[in-house]
């Protein structure tokens, strides 16, 4: 089936959209993870969830998925190179987010940040 998008932007948020899509390519930013040691950095987030998440940002080859032949079997995420490359637009948007909350809090809007980590999408 063709896929048709509207405008260039829409392919990339086509990619990233997703409640927890955005922290899962920050925390890999910081290195390799099991989905394990994602999940205790996300609370909230449910396996199920988690791994449909993964699924589709691995899909979009953003995200690679490394299987270790050991017993428990052992699987790793870390960013591609096209999920690194997404490093310079994410970390945009969340300094423009932050402009703007902070711009609603001066405003009396009663809003906040509760993670101001974005290390993940720094170059390192």
């Amino acid at each position: 089936m063709r896929k048709l998008y509207h405008l260039a932007v829409d392919a990339t948020l086509d990619v990233i959209r997703g409640k927890w899509k955005l922290s899962i390519l920050c925390h890999l930013g910081n290195g390799d993870l099991r989905t394990g040691e994602l999940r205790r950095k996300m609370p909230g987030i449910s396996q199920k969830v988690l791994t449909e998440q993964l699924r589709e940002l691995e899909a979009a080859n953003v995200v690679i998925r490394k299987v270790y032949n050991e017993v428990p079997p052992r699987v790793e995420y870390s960013l591609s190179p096209r999920g690194k490359s997404l490093r310079r637009i994410l970390l945009a948007m969340s300094d423009w987010g932050r402009c703007l909350v902070k711009e609603q809090q001066e405003a009396g809007k009663d809003v906040e940040i509760l993670n101001q980590n974005d290390e993940g999408f720094r170059d390192s």
